[in-house]
């Protein structure tokens, strides 16, 4: 088995070639607040122009949300203003797949109310139109088509009666592919966003911010969060920084150690810019320069667990495909890991509008054989994915069994049928030299 498993690596090099970024990441300048405002509205108008064609699909009439300010509906998110940061007073929006001259052309037709006025008109519009299917998001399992509150509920079953509600149903995918799919527009600017990741990670591991025996991993989560400001950008979790070994599990978060020679760094972050959300996991090596020891690379026996994981991410790109579910997918997975030796676990999901995005989960951490509900969905195409995963590799010089966790995020390329990564994979460790304390741009501070 250990054999296959190296030459399916070798097969594997050969086709894919070296995927790891040759040149050094940059910081990449995104366009002016009010200039990245109308892009995204852009982007808003185009996304909303497809939900006309989504009722089609699913067989729906009018697709009806109403909120407040503060209790939004979910997928009143996705459909914002990017000027607009909550609902106003009452909005109520009404999808709708009525051509006629009845409709007028406006579509979605859209009320904001505090005094009632709206429910006469509400009903009607429902009258002149006569749809015999009004889809709610009143979904029990999925987030993305569960945003009507339980007070608005109240609210229209006492405002549009039996005659309207009987009519109403569930549907969620239609929400779920809404926000699943992604415009052409913006993988130019995920990819800005992703480059971004990348130079703050080759930045942040390394020896201009991590002076080993000195800086702990609070500091360097810290210092992630202070350099998003620096880029105007924010983010959807905070940056979790562990020290891995084999008791130690990067959780939600992270831990809190000081950072020494020898160690295995981990983070897993992700930064929010535009309405679009990254996730990524890498991992660093502090190189041993003290006791006669001149290391210049990280240990061969490291290198082998990242191979072993870089494997999961080509095994799980060769068997995500369109129309299969997640649990479809990780069945899969799992049946050629077993068969090519490698032990390890998946734990992938979309993303895109949201860090954890609608669409099909491929694995969880506390499920990962199957996944009821999110996992039975089927893999959407014209979206994004984050391929979260871990191999578990044993390190001889330690003693130690480690989880090598890795995370990147890929998008779809329909001509090609397939997932690619938006700007590539990691494929070897970030450094921190001690040997070279230059402290360029950064103090370390205590943030406590």
């Amino acid at each position: 088995m250990i054999l296959s498993f190296f030459l399916q690596i070798l097969v594997t090099g050969l086709a894919l070639a070296q995927l790891h970024p040759k040149e050094p990441a940059i910081y990449q300048r995104l366009p002016s607040l009010r200039e990245r405002a109308h892009i995204q509205d852009q982007w808003r108008d185009e996304r909303i122009s497809t939900i006309p064609s989504l009722l089609k699909k699913y067989n729906i009439d009018a697709w009806l949300m109403s909120q407040r300010e503060h209790a939004e509906d979910t997928i009143w998110w996705s459909t914002k203003h990017a000027t607009d940061y909550d609902a106003h007073r009452r909005t109520v929006v009404l999808f709708h797949a009525n051509k006629s001259s009845l409709a007028g052309h406006v579509n979605p037709l859209m009320w904001v109310d505090n005094t009632g006025q709206v429910w006469p008109e509400l009903r009607a519009t429902l009258e002149s139109y006569n749809p015999k299917r009004i889809l709610l998001n009143t979904d029990r399992d999925i987030a993305f088509a569960a945003g009507l509150h339980a007070g608005e509920l109240f609210v229209l079953q006492e405002e549009l009666g039996h005659r309207w509600m009987s009519k109403t149903v569930n549907e969620p995918m239609l929400a779920v592919e809404y926000v699943a799919t992604k415009m052409s527009g913006q993988l130019a600017y995920y990819k800005k966003l992703q480059e971004t990741v990348w130079a703050m990670l080759e930045e942040g591991f390394s020896q201009r911010v991590i002076h080993p025996g000195v800086t702990t991993t609070k500091d360097v989560e810290w210092w992630f969060l202070e350099k998003m400001q620096e880029q105007n950008v924010t983010t959807w979790n905070h940056p979790r920084i562990s020290v891995l070994t084999e008791e130690s599990y990067p959780g939600w978060e992270g831990s809190d150690d000081i950072i020494r020679e020898g160690d295995i760094l981990h983070i897993d972050f992700g930064i929010t810019a535009m309405g679009l959300n990254t996730d990524t996991q890498h991992m660093a090596y502090v190189l041993r320069t003290s006791d006669d020891i001149l290391e210049t690379d990280a240990p061969e026996s490291l290198k082998e667990g990242m191979r072993k994981s870089n494997r999961m991410q080509d095994i799980v790109l060769e068997n995500m495909k369109v129309g299969l579910s997640g649990n479809e997918v990780l069945r899969v997975c799992l049946e050629q890991m077993k068969r090519e030796g490698i032990e390890g676990q998946i734990f992938s999901h979309p993303i895109g509008d949201w860090g954890h995005d609608a669409g099909s989960v491929i694995g969880f951490l506390n499920l990962p054989e199957f996944v009821p509900v999110l996992g039975e969905l089927p893999i959407l195409p014209n979206t994004y994915y984050s391929v979260e995963l871990y191999a578990y590799h044993f390190i001889s010089e330690r003693n130690e069994t480690i989880r090598f966790r890795q995370e990147e995020n890929v998008y779809y390329v329909e001509e090609l049928n397939s997932w690619q990564f938006v700007r590539g994979r990691q494929e070897r460790f970030h450094l921190i030299d001690g040997r070279k304390q230059q402290q360029q741009g950064f103090t370390v501070q205590n943030f406590s």
